[in-house]
């Protein structure tokens, strides 16, 4: 029994103290704007920077990962062929669909966002 409360006596005390150093933090809603219209406004004022960001840095990486994997494995698949004497067609198309896919996705991809 005894070493029950050894063991409960640190956890309580623990306890005790996240309660007491515990504060609660209520967002106030002055002028109406709140929270949210303080999110909407940063979105609003990042919204810029970010499409810069993922147009200039995310998606040609994107790009160059998946020309890298398609012509890879068209190499592959080509090796292939000249083993076994059959081309087989579904990753290189599947990696071509992908690439144009994300090569043409910034010129529709901020309209479905709402950018």
């Amino acid at each position: 029994m005894k070493k029950i409360h050894i063991r409960i006596y640190p956890m309580l005390l623990a306890l005790l103290l996240c309660a007491l150093c515990c504060a609660p933090a209520f967002a106030a809603d002055s002028g109406g704007s709140g929270v949210a219209g303080v999110v909407e406004s940063t979105w609003k004022d990042a919204a810029g920077q970010i499409k810069t960001v993922v147009n200039n840095v995310v998606f040609p990486a994107l790009d160059m990962i998946l020309a890298i994997a398609f012509f890879g494995k068209v190499g592959l698949a080509y090796f292939d062929y000249k083993k076994h004497g059959q081309f087989e067609w579904a990753g290189p198309v599947i990696l071509f669909a992908c690439l144009v896919f994300v090569l043409t996705a910034p010129l529709y991809i901020w309209t479905i966002v709402g950018l």
